[in-house]
């Protein structure tokens, strides 16, 4: 799956209208219907309160558009553009009752997407200078991988494995099931089609230095190694592997595995542990 290009509405629609029905429940916006008059038509102004990278924009228009196809919904920010603390991202007209309802799940999503878009953002900026791809992992919010893989795309980002089914990962446990690194390389190439990339995790450089013997593997995940390690790993992987590095990639530490020459640093960071940006609607 390729998500740099914006996502049919038709794949968005239904993680949308499962938190519409989170939020409104079976009797809808009792606050609203109890003190907004069904006639009252108001003008609304989705506003970042800090700078950041943008994501969900198209999902929040989606919400708001579920809630009442007739509202008024201009995106002013594009998914993927920067943007400033008081910046205007979008503007919302038309039933104030249908505003209140759809607030806070388009709120959710664009708060939660581009907090994922800004750290990426983050992580990317120390890249600069070197080949290093930064890259997110599986380990996303049940339910929105899709959409928080597309918000690290739009933070400049690049998209490992969308799941167990999309590519193949041999971990140390799988290593361990299958009885060494040898039988289990083996036994990956001769079950799939050479389109496939076969990818295998090492802790150890004699682990990686027993792969390179063996062959099989086209990608090695360098894992929890240190920065000597990494750079000892890059040099005997280079013209024969593709090098991810992976496990303790914080944002303080980015540049300095990125100087080490590794194609790709992967990070569940990105996903997992990404800060909300602060988003706000007013009236």
């Amino acid at each position: 799956m390729i998500l740099s290009a914006p996502l049919p509405d038709l794949l968005l629609e239904p993680l949308v209208r499962a938190a519409l029905h989170e939020d409104l429940g079976q009797n809808g916006d009792i606050t609203t219907r109890a003190v907004i008059p069904p006639a009252a038509r108001y003008s609304a102004t989705l506003n970042a309160r800090e700078a950041g990278v943008i994501s969900g924009m198209q999902i929040a228009r989606i919400a708001f558009h579920l809630v009442d196809p007739n509202l008024k919904v201009e995106v002013l920010r594009e998914d993927g553009s920067a943007c400033g603390a008081g910046d205007t991202l979008m503007s919302i007209e038309g039933s104030a009752a249908a505003i209140l309802s759809g607030e806070r799940v388009a709120l959710n999503f664009a708060g939660r997407l581009s907090g994922i878009a800004s750290l990426t953002a983050g992580f990317v900026a120390e890249t600069k200078g070197t080949k290093t791809r930064i890259t997110c992992t599986r380990k996303t919010t049940p339910g929105l991988r899709m959409v928080e893989k597309q918000a690290v795309i739009h933070g400049g980002g690049s998209n490992h494995r969308f799941g167990l089914s999309d590519a193949i990962l041999i971990k140390d446990n799988h290593i361990a099931a299958a009885g060494g690194i040898p039988q289990v390389l083996e036994a990956a190439k001769s079950s799939v089609s050479h389109m496939m990339k076969v990818e295998i995790e090492v802790d150890t450089l004699a682990q990686l230095e027993e792969i390179l013997q063996v062959g099989g593997a086209d990608v090695v995940l360098l894992d929890n190694m240190t920065t000597d390690e990494l750079l000892q790993a890059v040099n005997m992987a280079k013209g024969r592997l593709v090098t991810e590095a992976s496990g303790n990639m914080k944002l303080e530490r980015i540049a300095e595995v990125a100087a080490t020459g590794v194609d790709y640093i992967s990070s569940g960071a990105l996903t997992h542990s990404a800060k909300t940006l602060d988003l706000g609607l007013d009236f």
